[in-house]
């Protein structure tokens, strides 16, 4: 039993945990099972969700508004929930309102157990690396921007570790280190590379990837992948390097250092050119990254024994996002219903059946018919246990996309220009699409899915564009039989918090 007391508070510049920013990365194994005390010394409410813990039986624990209370400044709340089945790299992060722009952020790694091998020499160390945006401009002075309809601005800086040009990464020559790399930011894509040295891809968001070598790669926001890296060049220092993706004209440009042990060179030259507006580059590199068939995850099993091109799909989801005004103010949209959080948790109110906070007839299972008016509502689509799923995501817009499940990890089967048909189906890739939680929508482009859903409970589906989610494109998707069975699904937490339509229900 692992347990974090995560202890946070504001000062001048950003959410610190435990008096660090980035918070504490928490170092796990599989199946471990995690409690983590959040003390919220901050002003207004808040919740810390678990990007890609799948939370199974306990989307109790999955900290998003759908799902918990928010803790009320000056208390605490514990999450229990184990790491069932899971290995690889994630993050924790602020849900509430837009904290994450302030930080509140930290490092989740799950290591295999010992008696499970791993597809890839033992690496000689590891080291993980949170990068995103970063806004100099006060977290509640962005919100206030939001809630009056306007866009957020660019943002000010990349960072890496919570430093900018400052960061530094000691190994010794010869020696080959795991790097652990996530976007933590809340609106840009970045592009990661290391001067004078190649990247062998060997994790995305907990699945085994076929290790393909990359001299840069693409992380989107939301989005995780691990890397090897020989230390093969000569003893000096290298530059590290994340830059903006499709933000032209202006590209930010942030930079770590790679020191080998002894160096007394500080990095030189120019740094490593990377993309910049390229989409086409990008898709392609994207369907290079593949699912190791032969590896055994966080189970002896190999990942390609669960044979997902084989199964029959049940259901179609066709989600299209867009953009529009409600009297005069900025809002998105999934299947033209800008999502509005109730003020009583969508699980809670599934739970003990509470009246008027959500019904499953708000939003389609299509997108509606052009020129249809955007709505407010609370969208959940209603799924049977073990539904097998294909997702389309329809991006008619000329702004890339960044789609999260919580719940869940799914298989990237495909990508493509256009507007999707049922036509495109004959290029999914269904033997060995790589499994995740987080994946990217290109410009005017779609993206396709396909997920088992076998974890009962209420789940998240949001864009990990902090902007977009924050005013309106998530939508939850409820995950349920009627089979009453803690094998199935937990009850509630004895320490549950209570809040709007379910304040005063009697805690048990």
């Amino acid at each position: 039993m692992e347990q974090f007391p995560l202890l946070v508070f504001l000062n001048r510049l950003g959410i610190l945990i435990n008096g660090q920013f980035p918070g504490p990365t928490i170092e796990a194994i599989t199946n471990d099972n995690i409690v983590v005390n959040v003390i919220n010394k901050l002003d207004e409410k808040f919740l810390i969700t678990w990007s890609g813990v799948k939370q199974r039986r306990t989307s109790w624990q999955d900290g998003v508004l759908g799902t918990n209370c928010p803790i009320p400044p000056k208390t605490n709340w514990t999450y229990k929930f184990q790491l069932k089945d899971q290995i690889g790299t994630y993050t924790y992060f602020p849900s509430t309102k837009i904290h994450k722009a302030a930080g509140g952020f930290g490092g989740l790694n799950i290591a295999q157990r010992s008696v499970i091998s791993i597809p890839y020499p033992a690496p000689d160390g590891e080291f993980t690396l949170l990068i995103g945006d970063w806004y100099k401009t006060d977290h509640k002075v962005l919100r206030r921007l939001m809630d009056l309809g306007r866009s957020l601005p660019f943002p000010d800086a990349l960072l890496i570790n919570g430093q900018k040009d400052v960061a530094v990464f000691t190994g010794e020559a010869g020696k080959t280190y795991k790097f652990r790399v996530s976007n933590v930011g809340i609106s840009t894509s970045i592009n990661f590379r290391i001067q004078g040295h190649s990247m062998k891809l060997i994790e995305v968001e907990g699945a085994h990837t076929l290790q393909e070598t990359y001299e840069s790669l693409d992380i989107h926001v939301g989005q995780s992948m691990t890397v090897l890296v020989t230390l093969n060049g000569s003893i000096s220092d290298y530059y590290i390097v994340a830059s903006s993706r499709f933000t032209d004209p202006v590209v930010l440009t942030t930079t770590a250092t790679l020191r080998y042990s002894g160096s007394n060179s500080k990095a030189s030259g120019p740094l490593p050119i990377g993309p910049t507006t390229e989409i086409d580059w990008s898709m392609k590199q994207a369907r290079t990254i593949r699912l190791n068939l032969t590896a055994n995850a966080a189970r002896p099993n190999p990942q390609g024994s669960f044979h997902y091109g084989t199964i029959p799909i049940v259901r179609t989801l066709q989600l299209a996002n867009s953009k529009a005004l409600i009297n005069g103010k900025l809002r998105y949209a999934v299947n033209g219903i800008s999502y509005i959080n109730p003020s009583t948790p969508l699980k809670l109110a599934d739970w003990f059946n509470i009246p008027g906070v959500f019904n499953l007839n708000t939003i389609q299972d299509v997108p509606p018919p052009p020129g249809t008016p955007v709505k407010l509502g609370t969208s959940v689509i209603g799924l049977t246990l073990h539904d097998f799923t294909e997702i389309i995501f329809q991006n008619n817009e000329n702004t890339i996309q960044s789609w999260h499940m919580d719940g869940s990890s799914f298989y990237v089967v495909g990508y493509g220009d256009g507007v999707w048909t049922p036509d495109v189906r004959v290029t999914y890739n269904l033997v060995d699409g790589i499994s995740r939680y987080t994946v990217q929508v290109y410009p005017n482009s779609w993206t396709a899915i396909l997920v088992s859903l076998d974890n009962k409970g209420m789940w998240n589906l949001r864009s990990a564009i902090w902007e977009r989610r924050y005013l309106g494109q998530e939508l939850y998707l409820r995950v349920w039989n009627d089979e009453k069975s803690v094998y199935t699904e937990t009850d509630i937490p004895a320490n549950a918090l209570f809040c709007g339509k379910g304040k005063h229900l009697p805690k048990s």
